[in-house]
């Protein structure tokens, strides 16, 4: 399984969030460039980057320094935030993203969804972001009136291969991962399935990877230093 330690980007600082909510904000480290480094040194392969006000208003503030992160990380970049478009697809695409994450986009316009398959085939997922099993969209402020596993299965049959489920109440919270609906998640669907929320603990990592999910998100955990990513690089396997 792979691990994908993240970073949030807002107003150009590397931040967390408690449950998606802006009012939580609260900044966790001082450079994206050095803090993705330091992933690397542990061991890791991939970065999961979200941008933060990309998602909520569309702009663009936090790509300079999610662009260094690509130039001179040394990490694969799974981007997520503010995807919306054609064009916003292309210009990730075209800036070096391994995997670009469409979340908003999925809900109010697939057709991106289908050129971004069309275009770049694996290097696309979609973002399925849940709360009470409602998938929110827009930075997580909207009910789009969709169940994850409804959405889900809509961007099965579309062609996309890999989904990262986030149980937005699970996000920040040091609370442990949503077993239950990953499961419920990998009975609905044969799409690769990264886990994002809760993961505190390195028998959370254990329990994952058992499970046989293609990926996990860590983030909260690495900042109040809950786990060692070190030792949860090894826990789950080799990295690709």
């Amino acid at each position: 399984m792979i691990l994908l330690p993240a970073i949030d980007m807002k107003d150009g600082r590397c931040v967390r969030l408690k449950k998606g909510e802006f009012a939580t904000v609260s900044q966790v480290a001082d450079s994206a460039l050095e803090t993705a480094k330091a992933f690397y040194d542990a061991g890791a392969k991939w970065i999961h980057m979200v941008d933060l006000d990309g998602a909520r208003d569309g702009v663009r503030t936090n790509f300079p320094h999610i662009n260094e992160v690509i130039r001179q990380s040394g990490l694969s970049v799974e981007l997520g935030g503010g995807i919306k478009t054609k064009d916003d697809v292309d210009m990730m695409a075209g800036a070096g993203v391994a995997r670009l994450v469409i979340g908003s986009a999925a809900v109010t316009n697939p057709e991106v969804v289908d050129y971004a398959l069309k275009q770049y085939c694996d290097r696309v997922a979609v973002g399925i972001d849940c709360l009470d099993g409602r998938v929110r969209t827009a930075g997580w402020e909207r009910d789009s009136g969709l169940s994850g596993l409804e959405l889900a299965q809509r961007m099965e049959e579309r062609g996309v291969k890999t989904l990262i489920f986030t149980d937005i109440a699970a996000d920040g919270m040091l609370s442990g991962p949503s077993f239950d609906q990953l499961a419920a998640l990998q009975r609905a669907v044969t799409c690769d399935i990264i886990a994002s929320g809760g993961v505190t603990t390195l028998d959370d990592v254990k329990r994952l990877r058992d499970m046989g999910l293609y990926g996990a998100i860590i983030g909260k955990a690495y900042y109040a230093g809950t786990l060692s990513l070190e030792e949860a690089l090894r826990k789950a396997g080799p990295q690709q």
